[in-house]
């Protein structure tokens, strides 16, 4: 798991931008999201950092907003530079992912 672990630092930032990127959304549910999406291994301990950090990058904005259950909830949503990042985010990994493909493949031979 770690092997996975490491290999996902660095797409899953793209991965929340593009989930947020649906809507108004809290920790614990994007957390849920990411887990229906296959990422087993990620928490909503280990959400919370990654949104603070993408928070102060100013990628995200928030807004406390009550809870049916519970305590206020703060919901997450993107900035214009959030959309912009999105963006670049999708043009490299398409790249990336192209790149890989091909080695996996042996298409450049």
């Amino acid at each position: 798991m770690a092997d996975s672990t490491q290999m996902l630092k660095g797409i899953l930032d793209g991965c929340i931008l593009s989930i947020i990127k649906e809507g108004e959304i809290y920790g614990y549910e994007l957390a849920e999201k990411l887990q229906g999406y296959g990422f087993s291994s990620f928490s909503e301990g280990t959400i919370y950092p990654l949104l603070l950090r993408m928070q102060k990058d100013g990628l995200l904005s928030s807004v406390q907003r009550k809870s049916t259950a519970g305590p206020k909830r703060k919901y997450y949503s993107l900035t214009q530079k959030g959309e912009e990042e999105l963006k670049h985010f999708l043009i490299r990994w398409t790249d990336m992912k192209k790149s890989v493909e091909t080695v996996i493949n042996k298409g450049g031979q």
